[in-house]
């Protein structure tokens, strides 16, 4: 399981596959992440939140906006939820879905790494 961090790993499917490898086959793998939320008009209130208010916070409470500014850059660049669903069953998961959580500011991947033997 990883939560809120894949995100941040530089080459992405690289730090999948190393995940799929250590699975015993019949194993789970479930890859909490931000996403875009679904609605437009959530989504651009979101927006607004992520690019403005949550660096102004970060500045105030933990004395670093830019820390705050760069989480809504790498929720852009993360892979929608059927391109990563795609390249988690490329890698060897079966049964890839996702659950969107929030409206889907949040995302759950849940897969399965296949037998070897079938």
């Amino acid at each position: 399981m990883v939560g809120f961090g894949i995100r941040n790993v530089t080459h992405l499917k690289q730090g999948f596959a190393e995940m799929i490898r250590v699975l015993k086959p019949g194993g789970r793998l479930l890859c909490l992440e931000f996403s875009r939320p679904l609605n437009p008009v959530f989504r651009s209130l979101y927006d607004f939140y992520s690019f403005n208010i949550m660096p102004a916070l970060g500045q105030l409470l933990a004395g670093s906006a830019e820390s705050y500014a760069c989480l809504p850059e790498t929720i852009r660049m993360f892979p929608l939820p059927d391109e990563l669903a795609a390249m988690l069953t490329d890698l060897g998961l079966d049964g890839v879905r996702w659950t969107f959580l929030t409206n889907g500011i949040s995302v759950a991947h849940v897969g399965t790494k296949r037998n070897k033997f079938l």
